[in-house]
């Protein structure tokens, strides 16, 4: 990866903003604004919000782990920083563009590069109808929620709720259904990367829902869509040896 300069920004736990103050006193660095390559310091929720945040800028993005999990993170280490940059290998991710309309007829649009998930507010199940590329699919889902996820995101909020492991090349994204009551035997979906999933909230004032793009929450939603945003290409670097698809395939494995 060929860089002339590079900046540093990190989240405000206390390791990483000490690493921060002893990274910064050992590279030459300029303000993000100026930066080819944006060094993040923190863990994976970290990392989120710093894709978010530079976006527009479209300049890769290498995180070093001083959060808890790190999975999109490098190993941290002061030293070799240069040649680490310059053999890293860059991953293209995919957003997804979620448009929430809520039930008072507004229209909240927001990226998610995990996945966009819709949850039920109250102790009442969710009841959902679900539609992609305009055929409805199931006519009604009774569920605590149900979630589309990217490929980056699969081992995120994605695995946990039971859904698939997907390769970053796959070109297919993950619907998956969070603690379904009906239909009880529907494990969800893989989707084509291009498809459109339309939700349909029954019942939003007895039932209502909210949906979540990343960490834009959008509250009592009547219907929700979701399709990839290929006008959108944040890019993170990582090691050779510990790239992100090494990781995906890893996490297939683990027992």
């Amino acid at each position: 990866m060929k860089f002339k300069t590079i900046a540093f920004v990190a989240a405000r736990q206390k390791e990483a903003q000490d690493a921060l103050v002893r990274l910064k006193a050992r590279y030459k660095h300029v303000p993000p604004s100026r930066a080819d390559i944006i060094v993040a310091l923190g863990g994976d929720g970290y990392m989120l919000r710093t894709l978010h945040h530079y976006l527009n800028r479209r300049v890769p993005i290498y995180g070093m782990n001083r959060g808890t999990v790190g999975f999109l993170m490098n190993a941290y280490r002061e030293t070799g920083l240069l040649k680490r940059l310059g053999r890293a290998e860059p991953v293209e991710l995919h957003p997804l563009r979620m448009i929430a309309t809520d039930t008072k007829g507004i229209v909240h649009e927001a990226l998610a590069i995990n996945e966009v998930s819709l949850l039920r507010q109250t102790r009442l199940a969710a009841k959902i109808r679900i539609i992609v590329d305009g055929v409805t699919r199931l006519e009604e889902m009774i569920c605590d929620g149900v979630l589309v996820s990217t490929p980056a995101g699969s081992t995120a909020y994605n695995l946990s709720a039971h859904g698939p492991i997907i390769p970053i090349g796959a070109g297919v994204l993950a619907l998956t259904p969070i603690s379904a009551f009906r239909p009880r035997r529907w494990r969800g979906a893989l989707l084509p990367h291009n498809a459109e999933v339309t939700f349909d909230i029954l019942d939003p004032a007895q039932r209502p829902v909210s949906a979540v793009a990343d960490g834009t929450e959008v509250r009592r939603v009547q219907s929700v869509s979701v399709r990839e945003d290929r006008a959108n290409k944040p890019i993170l670097l990582f090691d050779p040896e510990h790239n992100l698809e090494n990781r995906i395939l890893t996490e297939q494995f683990l027992p």
